[in-house]
């Protein structure tokens, strides 16, 4: 299986990206190809299991409708965010670690079966996207 990886430096402080991380209704708004989740009654904890729902954004690479189970396999507060999502048997490790001042370096490895379209961009495209929301220590 193709494992990619990505690395990034994020412009707020640890404990700000854990916060955001550890919302789970969040996922959405930064893995690609997730439109909504329904989170289960563990929340954000290993062993939880949140039924995904597809963007919806067909194309030729992807199915229609990316939909089934993330199950969370670990929970590290507030350095690692590991999960398998069971459609796409796709496992991903979200690391986070203390950058320059009051920023934080996220580093993402996802791996997966080559037949699925996975591609290397994947774990870039979602740093890019978490980069983009979490901004709060950002120099204006």
């Amino acid at each position: 299986m193709p494992k990619y990886e990505a690395e990034r430096e994020l412009l707020a402080p640890p404990e700000d990206v854990w916060a955001f991380i550890a919302e789970p209704g969040h996922i959405r708004d930064w893995w690609p190809g997730i439109g909504g989740v329904q989170v289960d009654r563990r929340g954000f904890a290993p062993g939880a299991r949140w039924q995904v729902i597809g963007d919806n954004n067909p194309s030729l690479l992807r199915r229609p409708n990316m939909s089934g189970t993330l199950l969370v396999r670990q929970v590290v507060p507030p350095r690692l965010f590991s999960f398998h999502l069971t459609g796409d048997r796709i496992d991903a490790e979200l690391h986070l670690a203390p950058g320059g001042p009051r920023r934080t370096v996220a580093r993402l490895i996802v791996d997966g079966p080559a037949l699925i379209g996975l591609r290397r961009a994947l774990p870039r495209r979602a740093l890019d996207r978490l980069h983009n929301l979490c901004q709060t220590a950002a120099d204006y």
